[in-house]
């Protein structure tokens, strides 16, 4: 129970901070200084979470573990109701702040879409394949460093929770100009519980993250095999 509930803290942390940087800071930190914002709450979680759960916060980082044989289909369907209550409850506060503010410029509105609390929406220009192509790249990515930074035998120990902070800050730098960068449907889901706008375009924070995964959990048995 206490990892279920770890990943339920962690994500909530995750969606507040993380997203809440580009709800309430956005137009002073830019798209550079929200990514970095996304790294910087996961390194910490990492090194406050890791020893209990794993810190996944994401539930293609577990759909990876449970390809990659390192957690069982129980586990696997826990984590995952866990981070999506975290979500929900962690984009629950961050509607509050938003609808206690009188006059307050909120950088994460985008006026084109009309979305607001930093959700998952294709960006002006972006179309739903360039959005599902970068959600399943961007995951690959991030996902094969996670697996790597981890792994037993060539993982990287204690270093490993800067290199997944560090990947996680790298890939919405990249992604944020297109769809505000999911690579975690837990993430995407949050938000959306509080804004209908997000959920036309959700079922790409899903498919992108979890094929993505799916790839680099394969790719990583073939490199360590």
């Amino acid at each position: 129970m206490k990892k279920y509930l770890a990943e339920g803290i962690g994500t909530m942390f995750l969606v507040l901070l993380a997203c809440g940087s580009a709800v309430l800071a956005g137009p002073s930190i830019g798209g550079l200084g929200i990514g970095l914002c996304f790294g910087l709450v996961l390194v910490c979680l990492c090194y406050c979470l890791g020893n209990i759960s794993g810190c996944h916060v994401n539930p293609a980082v577990s759909f990876a573990m449970l390809v990659s044989g390192k957690m069982s289909g129980k586990d696997f369907c826990g984590y995952v109701v866990a981070q999506l209550i975290g979500a929900t409850i962690g984009a629950g506060f961050l509607y509050a702040l938003f609808t206690m503010g009188e006059g307050f410029s909120y950088g994460g509105i985008t006026a084109q879409s009309g979305s607001y609390l930093a959700t998952n929406v294709l960006q002006p220009g972006a179309t739903p394949t360039m959005a599902l192509l970068a959600e399943f790249l961007l995951t690959f990515f991030f996902v094969l460093v996670i697996l790597g930074a981890t792994d037993e035998n060539k993982g990287f120990g204690k270093f490993a929770g800067l290199a997944i902070g560090l990947a996680l800050g790298l890939v919405n730098i990249v992604g944020i100009p297109v769809d505000n960068c999911s690579v975690n449907p837990a993430r995407s889901f949050g938000p959306a519980v509080f804004d209908c706008s997000a959920w036309g375009d959700f079922w790409i924070m899903v498919i992108g993250p979890l094929a993505g995964a799916l790839v680099a959990a394969l790719c990583w048995k073939a490199l360590k095999d």
